[in-house]
């Protein structure tokens, strides 16, 4: 079904028992799918964001990104850090009409930890739940963590009840074959309900009048509909088929800016975008090079990276709209940016690393790549593959939908891939973030450090550091561990660092909206004229 005919559809569907005059029917389209509506199955700000609407975490992000109460209307903690109280929002409904109580609080923290979920990092693993009454909730520690509920904000809570009748008590893998009920129907307590959900197709959320907060947005429904093509995105934009788009191509921004009808709303963004390797396994899934892995060899990481021309993905890929990183965090979260250099773009230099490692006629990888996830994601990948093929490396691109990438290089805790892209907002706006998500060791299976670590990267130095840093009260003796953690990484070339991307959103100028730096596109603060 084409985008037009799906929207006159919808607006059909939407139009009875409504005039004109009431329904504010917000239409959104986006270039990559709603695949899952279980909050547990892939960590992705834009999934976060679609169920952001639906679902509520025990605090919130405001539009500054500050943290604020949320099911939790407020919390304390122990003198020595080792306990914390939340109190909990009295008369709060999940939207079939159950209760939300601290059962659903410790049900949710359970399940957010349990196998299949991509979300493990958000709840320490030891971190005991202890019911005090219906609306108190204690979280006892083995050690401190004042950064506890810092990305609770997209840890979302689900209903004890609805989920066990439901037979979804379990989480949603990311690569599951079966849609579980908890993929397809949802029940959070937040100001919008899922009306219909066809995956990859069209999701309708309709205004929860029942909201326990009062509404900022003046909506009746939203219609998210995926349109990947860029040019169908900007059209349906331009013409009034839709409402808000993200992203704007690069290339047409200024032609929206200069439309009359719509605004592109830009700024600079807080995810990093990088390359990974596979550096865990004796042999890679997707090579020639059999017996070994060639990016065991800190020489191999080297020459990949020196190779990457990023200021041709600067001006020819990105146009100019974004900022290249020596870090694999933004500038913005750190106070010492300028002293991290990214190593010379240096493809001769690069062929001298690959012949001392062993390759002088280069090898051959698989690479995975999403191309409805970041801005110009699959160009960025395309353009990779053409200069690591200047030094003798043959690359087997595989760019797919985010739907069908995520679910390869999670697929079963396996991380199904040899060399990829990926982009990352550090949850809680922290160094810790990173250096524990994306660069901790994975070799715990009682542990949720490296969840995002698709290619195993392990430096025990980092991980010792990682624990004291998030225990470190002294801001400069935290911020020097930090910068000693990054110093570490950086030397031993864990990752290839490419840029912050910017932001792009397309909007009516029917249509007030904020944005936010983490490129959460929230509508239950926008306003419809």
């Amino acid at each position: 079904m084409s985008i037009k005919k799906s929207l006159l559809l919808a607006t059909a569907v939407l139009a009875i028992g409504l005039s004109a005059g009431q329904a504010k029917t917000l239409r959104y389209a986006n270039q990559g799918e709603l695949r899952s509506l279980d909050p547990y199955t892939v960590n992705e700000t834009t999934t976060n964001a679609h169920l952001g609407h639906v679902y509520e975490g025990l605090t919130s992000r405001g539009k500054d990104l500050a943290i604020g109460p949320g099911l939790a209307e407020r919390w304390e903690t122990s003198a020595d850090g080792l306990k914390w109280r939340f109190f909990l929002r009295k008369g709060v409904k999940f939207h079939n009409g159950e209760d939300f109580t601290a059962d659903d609080v410790l049900f949710s923290a359970d399940r957010v930890r349990a196998q299949g979920s991509n979300f493990t990092t958000r709840v320490p693993r030891d971190a005991k739940f202890v019911k005090v009454d219906d609306h108190t909730v204690d979280v006892v520690l083995t050690s401190p963590n004042p950064i506890l509920n810092s990305q609770w904000d997209t840890w979302y809570i689900m209903s004890k009840k609805w989920a066990e009748a439901n037979n979804t008590a379990a989480p949603t893998p990311a690569a599951a074959t079966t849609p579980s009920h908890a993929s397809l129907n949802a029940n959070g307590t937040g100001p919008f309900k899922i009306e219909s959900h066809q995956p990859g197709v069209r999701t309708v959320f309709k205004a929860n009048t029942a909201w326990w907060q009062k509404p900022e947005h003046n909506l009746t429904e939203i219609i998210f509909t995926p349109i990947a093509s860029n040019a169908t995105r900007v059209a349906a934009l331009l013409s009034g088929e839709v409402d808000v788009i993200e992203p704007v191509p690069i290339q047409d921004i200024e032609r929206v800016k200069a439309s009359g009808n719509a605004e592109a709303l830009t700024g600079p963004e807080l995810r990093t975008i990088f390359l990974g390797f596979d550096q865990i396994r004796d042999e890679l899934l997707e090579s020639n090079v059999k017996g070994k892995n060639p990016f065991k060899d800190k020489r191999v990481r080297q020459a990949f990276y020196q190779a990457i021309d990023i200021e041709a993905i600067k001006t020819r890929v990105m146009r100019g709209l974004a900022t290249p990183s020596a870090l694999m965090i933004a500038p913005e979260l750190v106070p010492w940016p300028k002293d991290f250099v990214r190593p010379k773009f240096d493809p001769d230099g690069a062929k001298k690393l690959l012949a001392e490692a062993g390759y002088p006629n280069g090898f051959e990888v698989g690479m995975d790549c999403p191309n409805d996830r970041y801005v110009n994601d699959g160009q960025i990948c395309q353009a990779a593959v053409g200069m690591l093929a200047r030094i003798g490396v043959k690359v087997n691109l595989n760019a797919q939908p985010k739907g069908n990438y995520f679910a390869k290089v999670l697929k079963s805790g396996n991380y199904n891939t040899s060399f990829y892209l990926l982009g990352w907002t550090p949850g809680t706006f922290d160094s810790h973030n990173v250096l524990y998500d994306i660069q901790g060791c994975r070799d715990n299976p009682n542990s949720s450090r490296g969840e995002s670590n698709l290619g195993g990267y392990c430096n025990k130095e980092v991980d010792a550091l990682t624990d004291k840093i998030l225990v470190e009260t002294d801001t400069a003796k935290r911020n020097d561990m930090i910068k000693q953690a990054f110093t570490i990484t950086t030397n031993d070339y864990s990752y290839i660092p490419l840029h912050q991307q910017a932001l792009a959103w397309g909007v009516s100028k029917s249509v007030k909206l904020t944005q936010r730096a983490d490129n959460s596109v929230l509508l239950y603060w926008a306003t419809k004229n």
